[in-house]
């Protein structure tokens, strides 16, 4: 009897693949970084400041604070008439974590590297 092997692998499967590509696209792109890099550096940050800190209209920095947010990188709140806006830390921190990492790593049965198994 011939076994049938899946398409996909058990991995590919159980992970959104999408929700990476939305981030990294975010990621991508040198002044998305400098806002998140400003946000890490100052915390929760005013749209009214960001606008001088990082140098751009309005305008722009909301469409690239869209982004951002669209993809769960930052988050933002709202305190009257002004939106505060914060890098989303656990979100950053498991993007650039092993997890990910691990994703795409080669099983090497003589290697251990203590986040895949």
């Amino acid at each position: 009897m011939i076994k049938e092997l899946p398409i996909f692998s058990s991995v590919e499967s159980q992970v959104d693949f999408s929700k990476y590509e939305l981030q990294f696209k975010a990621l991508a792109d040198q002044k998305r970084l400098q806002i998140m890099y400003e946000l890490t550096q100052k915390g929760s940050v005013c749209v009214c400041d960001l606008v001088d800190i990082v140098n751009m209209p309005q305008s722009k920095l909301s469409y690239h604070l869209k982004i951002l947010l669209d993809a769960n990188l930052i988050t933002k709140e709202t305190k009257g008439t002004w939106s505060y806006y914060e890098l989303n830390h656990v979100e950053v921190n498991r993007l650039l974590s092993p997890e990910l990492c691990c994703i795409f790593r080669k099983s090497d049965e003589n290697q251990s590297s203590g986040c895949c198994s």
